[in-house]
């Protein structure tokens, strides 16, 4: 379909409402969903309410700073499951580090670094990440220092996200949403557009000012 035709398409509430229902239990808002479902009368999509609640669970323990316990509970999920990702074990066990720097126990974390981190140096990609966690040691205040990503919320919450995906992969669901999809077609769209008129004429799509009207 030619994008330019996009703008003439009607949205059914219906659509808009399944959209962010599949939105809200791909991200284990369960309670928001069943709120959504009771006040608009749309029917909820058939899921496993016992997997919502562990990838619930998991990604609280990220959020709430306890790593470590969601390693444990993605073990029991799957117990190759990160050992064929790798990447996300090794952001994980980065949490795990900072966490014990941030409550001060700066030599438990030398050695947790020592044990669990260190193997990842043999392999390049993962070394410039280690060197900024290591390089946390040597600041009296981690959360002034060059590498203060490795503290900040932003980056605990992409973990969180990662590994939520990574679950719901095994489990032989969707790892993105309809309604992710649909923004990366509109950011797609409105290259496609400024490509064929000119920058001046379709701005780069933004959802932070889409967002602010």
């Amino acid at each position: 379909m030619d994008p330019r035709q996009l703008e003439h398409i009607v949205v059914k509430d219906n659509d808009i409402q399944s959209i962010v229902m599949s939105y809200l239990l791909h991200n284990c808002f369960d309670e928001t969903a069943d709120s959504l479902a009771s006040t608009t009368g749309i029917n909820q999509p058939v899921i496993d309410r016992d997997n919502l609640e562990r990838r619930k669970q998991i990604m609280h323990c990220i959020l709430e700073k306890k790593a470590l316990k969601a390693v444990e509970l993605t073990e029991q999920l799957g117990q190759d499951l990160l050992e064929k990702n790798k990447g996300l074990h090794f952001d994980l066990l980065c949490l795990h580090f900072v966490e014990l720097i941030c409550d001060g126990k700066s030599k438990e974390a030398l050695e947790f670094a020592k044990t669990s981190l260190a193997p990842f140096g043999m392999v390049q990609k993962y070394v410039g990440k280690l060197e900024d966690a290591i390089a946390l040691l040597a600041y009296e205040d981690p959360e002034k220092s060059p590498m203060f990503y490795l503290l900040s919320s932003e980056y605990r919450q992409q973990v969180a996200d990662d590994l939520n995906r990574t679950l719901l992969e095994h489990a032989n669901q969707p790892s993105y949403t309809p309604m992710e999809r649909l923004l990366q077609q509109v950011t797609v769209t409105r290259q496609y557009l400024t490509e064929e008129n000119g920058k001046d004429a379709f701005p780069p799509f933004s959802l932070k000012d889409y967002v602010k009207g």
